[in-house]
């Protein structure tokens, strides 16, 4: 069977999922149709979901056979690949890469640490699986981390790409690995893209649909939304619920979201002395102008 020979390996929120939509419309690449198999992470498995998990998660690593069925669909694609966040941020992950998929070309794209780690806490937040201010939720990461807490709540701590990428060059080719800034893929979609089906292979010259745009949201009333989201103790009855019913429960969910807050300053200057050393190797590694994440 079909295994894939390019991975987006994150991390989360810097536009993998926008990535991905825009990478399965090319005719010559597929994408697995299962988000995050997070095959070659299984310590994002080893610690038992804490009570923030979303229910309905998926609580074990697939194995190498269930990971290869993601793949039956190939037909003429000359490019397969996934996205997991988590490769990004656990070190084994690149051995167990390098192992099974040598060739493999990795693919990541590298937010603003500190943007990065205040949208992962919004997007907790939203989803009603973080009770702590973010301030809050930064002075507990310690203990989180201590406790293996899983990627998405120890969000300063997977901001140090440096660090993260340093494990895959030490393994891979430089003519493997492609690292692209959010900021290019959202200002100029078409022009990385198009450098992205050259690095894979594929008619670089095909023009996908850019309409789709992830926004961000925080919830404007928090009993509210600790009601409707999918982890809320009433989370149940809704399949039992008609239809219209439940069109009615999403939109009330919708209407009771607000666009995201800016991250307070006095934080983002906390966590820019704590990146500063990491993005200036990164920098240096890269070759790229990071002196806008250095801006307090």
């Amino acid at each position: 069977m079909t295994l894939p020979n390019f991975i987006i390996i994150g991390p989360a929120k810097c536009g993998t999922t926008s990535l991905c939509h825009y990478l399965g419309q090319h005719p010559e690449i597929y994408i697995s149709p299962a988000k995050e198999p997070r095959f070659f992470a299984p310590e994002f498995y080893a610690t038992p979901p804490n009570s923030l998990v979303r229910k309905g998660a998926r609580r074990k690593q697939m194995g190498l056979q269930e990971y290869k069925s993601l793949f039956r669909g190939v037909t003429t694609e000359k490019a397969i690949g996934e996205a997991s966040t988590e490769y990004m941020f656990f070190p084994k992950s690149p051995n167990r890469i390098k192992e099974l998929i040598p060739q493999a070309k990795l693919i990541t794209v590298l937010r603003n640490p500190c943007d990065r780690a205040f949208s992962a806490y919004c997007y907790q937040r939203r989803d009603g699986a973080e009770n702590l201010t973010f301030k809050e939720a930064l002075e507990e990461e310690e203990k989180r981390s201590k406790e293996d807490w899983r990627p998405g709540w120890r969000y300063k701590e997977a901001g140090f790409y440096y660090e993260q990428i340093s494990r895959y060059s030490e393994l891979f080719s430089p003519q493997q690995l492609k690292i692209f800034l959010y900021e290019e893929l959202n200002q100029n979609p078409l022009d990385t893209l198009k450098n992205i089906f050259k690095f894979l292979e594929v008619d670089s010259g095909f023009v996908p649909d850019l309409s789709r745009k992830n926004v961000s949201s925080v919830p404007q009333n928090l009993l509210i939304n600790k009601m409707l989201v999918p982890s809320s103790p009433i989370s149940f009855l809704k399949p039992y619920l008609p239809d219209q019913w439940k069109i009615i429960l999403r939109n009330i969910r919708e209407k009771n979201r607000k666009s995201k807050p800016d991250l307070p300053d006095d934080l983002r200057e906390t966590l820019v002395k704590t990146y500063e050393e990491d993005i200036l190797r990164l920098q240096e590694y890269i070759q790229k102008d990071l002196s806008s994440w250095l801006m307090h």
